[in-house]
């Protein structure tokens, strides 16, 4: 794996190729000295172990050995010649992340004529011209491999924003509270610890993926270690181990749902808004106060005049709206009854008149955004719907999360997807008085601070906390250092609310990481120190799958088959992993999670597996990882 950045997201990016996947890099980095021909050296101990993070450990045989160093190639530009040193003719995949559209535009084209078989993975702003060069780029490799598969090279090219990467991880956080997820065709799945005692009682998630290690949680143990002679995680244990191990803890995979609450009747055909949107509390309230009065004067209407209620009735309406000839000749309590109904009906007049403009500029705005609505707890709130924020908003809305959003602008990007989806929107200055008040976030389920200001995203987060202690926060940080203190202050500050932190190269990397891997590769999930890969794979060309049963196809300790595509092959969906896009019809998904056991695989099935590193390098015929168990 080739890497070539010249921000924290190129280091970050292959210290999670090399500890997650154990993969080869190779970092291509601007020069710290003066510039001249690239230079590959070995960074063992240099300057590159200690950007591209700790020296991670593999338990071979229960003795733990370094990962392999990265090679690094220092240069200005990745030039061709740059590229050729870097090794990208015998390279899996190249990731181009520089800050720079053009530069990497300029090296992809360059890096697709030296091997056209190179998988691409390339970061722009500029998300229409992506998707024309992602286009440009495989259709140059297909000319190029006029005999290769198709499927293959549609998967060749992957171009990212910012707000691809990132969007995911923050979305998890304010869903699922944890970063061990994955997406998979709309879905999101978290894997969740239970421990010894949590077992003995009703398991509700799909699958045990693995068993931790029993000294996992002893103080005087280390982690990954086992006396009674279990080495580490036992990864996609078999049935009758789940069974014998009743005093070890288990990671168990759940999808992430949420139950919608019920629509309140009393919605306007069509339109799908409450009346009491439409009609405020106080205009209620006069409505129902001058029905009385008129319901009042009717009664002592018929009691004077003896006539029938009906007429009565009627005889009221006429003096209320001024339209009947004067009690002339008439009883002084038939005049006085007259006055009287008359000055209710000069206070009627200018009620009906405030009725008719709040409910025409309710009507106006039913296309417009919508205010938070009464009673409206459990949400995520929202902050900035900028390019990240947009994204965010888009999946939070396609997991059925209710949200609620803020945001200064009213021109701002996301303000017209808010206004599509009717999400409630507050326009506003977060760091004003009474503006998370009416996001309701005392009654909120977890912030997301994804404005574009640092100090906003944290005078957020702390208001936020003293409105509500326990509230689950996200903040959205640029610098890496500076969202690791944010984190360590607020965890010690409280310590009983979940806070998270991201720099936006951290929440980059994984995003990255699995693009290079390839479009089946969903995600991965560590479990101690041991990784599960979860991957979408097409049964046709594994005879490990095709033919055989959902039963026979389990292999405990290398790969499971945890779901079943039923979707139809030409309406598939190339990447489960990716979110659906926002104008994309909501069709409900269509993988199966409850397989039978004697389902037999047929070519065209795809499926989703979770599998250890060796397992997935078996099933795609690749040479296996040295580190066993993997």
């Amino acid at each position: 794996m080739i890497v070539c950045g010249d921000d924290a997201l190129a280091h970050r990016l292959a210290a999670e190729l090399r500890e997650v996947y154990r993969a080869r890099v190779t970092l291509v980095r601007p020069s710290s000295g003066s510039a001249g021909r690239p230079r590959l050296a070995l960074t063992r101990q240099g300057r590159a172990a200690a950007l591209l993070g700790r020296v991670s450990t593999a338990v071979t045989g229960g003795s733990p050995g370094p990962a392999a160093a990265p090679s690094e190639v220092e240069a200005d530009e990745p030039t061709e010649e740059v590229l050729e040193s870097a090794g990208v003719a015998g390279a899996a995949a190249l990731a181009l992340v520089y800050d720079d559209d053009e530069t990497n535009i300029h090296a992809a084209l360059a890096a697709r004529r030296l091997n056209p078989e190179l998988r691409l993975v390339i970061r722009l702003y500029n998300r229409r011209l992506g998707q024309h060069l992602e286009q440009l780029l495989d259709q140059a490799a297909m000319v190029a491999l006029p005999d290769a598969d198709a499927a293959t090279i549609d998967a060749s090219t992957t171009v990212l924003s910012d707000a691809d990467t990132a969007a995911p991880a923050l979305a998890a956080t304010a869903v699922a509270g944890t970063s061990k997820v994955v997406h998979a065709d709309g879905l999101l799945l978290r894997a969740v610890e239970r421990t010894p005692s949590d077992r003995a009682g009703a398991d509700t998630g799909l699958c045990t993926l693995a068993l931790l290690s029993a000294t996992v949680n002893d103080p005087a143990g280390e982690e990954g270690s086992d006396s009674s002679g279990t080495a580490g995680p036992q990864l996609l244990p078999a049935p009758d181990a789940i069974r014998a191990a009743t005093g070890r803890g288990a990671i168990v995979l759940e999808t992430v749902s949420h139950t919608r609450p019920a629509s309140p009747s009393g919605r306007l055909a069509g339109r799908g808004r409450p009346l009491a949107e439409l009609f405020s509390r106080r205009l209620r309230w006069a409505v129902a106060v001058t029905a009385l009065a008129v319901l009042a004067l009717a009664v002592v209407s018929w009691l004077i005049t003896g006539d029938h209620l009906l007429h009565a009735a009627y005889v009221t309406l006429l003096n209320l709206f001024s339209i009947n000839d004067p009690a002339l000749g008439e009883s002084t309590a038939r005049q006085v009854l007259q006055l009287l109904t008359g000055l209710v009906g000069l206070v009627l007049l200018p009620l009906l008149v405030a009725g008719a403009l709040e409910a025409l500029g309710a009507f106006r705005s039913a296309s417009a955004l919508r205010r938070p609505p009464r009673g409206l707890s459990g949400h995520v709130v929202l902050l900035g719907l900028g390019k990240i924020g947009t994204r965010v908003l888009a999946q939070l809305r396609d997991l059925e999360i209710p949200v609620v959003c803020v945001e200064e602008s009213p021109e701002a990007r996301g303000v017209a997807l808010a206004r599509r989806l009717r999400v409630p929107t507050v326009i506003g200055d977060v760091t004003q008085e009474g503006v998370l008040e009416a996001a309701k976030v005392h009654r909120a389920h977890s912030l997301l601070a994804l404005t574009s200001s640092d100090t906003t995203n944290l005078e957020a987060a702390l208001y936020a906390r003293t409105v509500k202690a326990n509230l689950r926060v996200a903040l959205r940080l640029y610098d890496d250092d500076f969202a690791a203190v944010v984190f360590r202050t607020l965890r010690a500050a409280h310590p009983d609310a979940l806070t998270r932190s991201r720099s936006v190269s951290h929440l980059a990397a994984p995003a990255f990481a699995g693009a290079m891997m390839g479009r089946q590769i969903l995600g991965a999930i560590p479990v101690e120190r041991r990784v599960l890969v979860f991957a979408a794979l097409t049964v046709a060309g594994h005879p490990q799958l095709e033919g055989r049963t959902i039963e026979e196809t389990f292999r405990p300790g290398v790969w499971r088959i945890l779901a079943l595509d039923t979707t139809e092959p030409a309406e598939r969906r190339p990447d489960l992993a990716s979110p659906r896009p926002v104008d994309e019809e909501q069709r409900p998904t269509g993988l199966v999670w409850e397989l039978e056991p004697g389902y037999v695989l047929k070519p065209d099935d795809r499926v989703v597996l979770a599998a250890t590193r060796r397992g997935l390098a078996e099933l795609h015929g690749q040479p296996q990882p040295p580190t066993s168990g993997r």
